[in-house]
């Protein structure tokens, strides 16, 4: 794969062959931006556990202290108290039925998390195969399907990402944009191995997690030294 002269100039800064302490490849990462927009860092995350199996699925969501930067747009799926609660918080888009057909008739999908009532499922299952293959059909386990919409809304707006498994046994998620500077993505990373640390899989055997990148959205990878992060077994 070609890459263009920026991208080459920042991978001469970073030693492929080498795991770097999470602090020192945050602040490798950080240097080696060099687009001209606020670059998303990213960490990416393979585990050793089989997606393929139920008992050893990884998923959840957590609220990073620092948030991630972006402005979440949020819709909801609800009605009554909750549909003004899930407003009232902020949500950019509230409804039922009608958001429902928006979706399907028009083939909306000016957000980036979808939130349900528990009483909603029902008419949310309609989508399945249009929300689902995006991420963004609402889950229990991220928080997304739960009675209190309305904080729901306020966790997503403040920085609440979800993780989970891709069909390879890895985790991809945001923690940050490159002008947060090396500490305050220090803390995001922080959070977030915790809780991924945490989410292991009883049925998972030997090594949990097998390798860590970090690397922002036009930049190289940077490899870390998972044994520093109290991760290796």
């Amino acid at each position: 794969m070609k890459h263009g002269k920026k991208y080459n100039e920042s991978a001469k800064l970073v030693d492929r062959a080498t795991l770097y302490d999470p602090a020192d490849a945050l602040a490798l990462a950080v240097k080696t931006a060099s687009a001209k927009f606020d670059e998303t860092v990213e960490v990416h995350i393979r585990l050793g556990v089989d997606s393929r199996h139920a008992d050893q699925q990884v998923r959840g969501a957590v609220v990073l202290p620092n948030g991630t930067g972006r402005n979440v747009r949020v819709a909801v799926f609800a009605k009554g108290p909750e549909a003004d609660a899930a407003a009232a918080a902020g949500a950019e888009v509230v409804g039922a039925e009608d958001l429902v057909a928006r979706i399907q008739g028009e083939g909306f999908m000016d957000f980036d998390v979808c939130i349900a009532a528990p009483n909603m499922m029902g008419l949310v299952g309609r989508l399945g195969k249009v929300l689902g293959p995006r991420g963004l059909m609402p889950s229990p386990k991220a928080g997304t399907v739960t009675p209190d919409v309305a904080k729901a809304v306020t966790e997503a707006k403040a920085g609440k990402i979800e993780y989970r498994l891709d069909k390879t046994n890895i985790i991809h998620c945001p923690i940050g944009k490159v002008s947060f500077g090396a500490e305050k993505l220090q803390e995001n990373f922080d959070t977030l191995l915790d809780a991924i640390i945490k989410a292991k899989p009883a049925a998972a055997k030997g090594q949990y997690i097998r390798s860590c990148v970090l690397a922002t959205t036009m930049g190289p990878g940077v490899r870390v030294n998972y044994n520093k992060i109290g991760v290796a077994e």
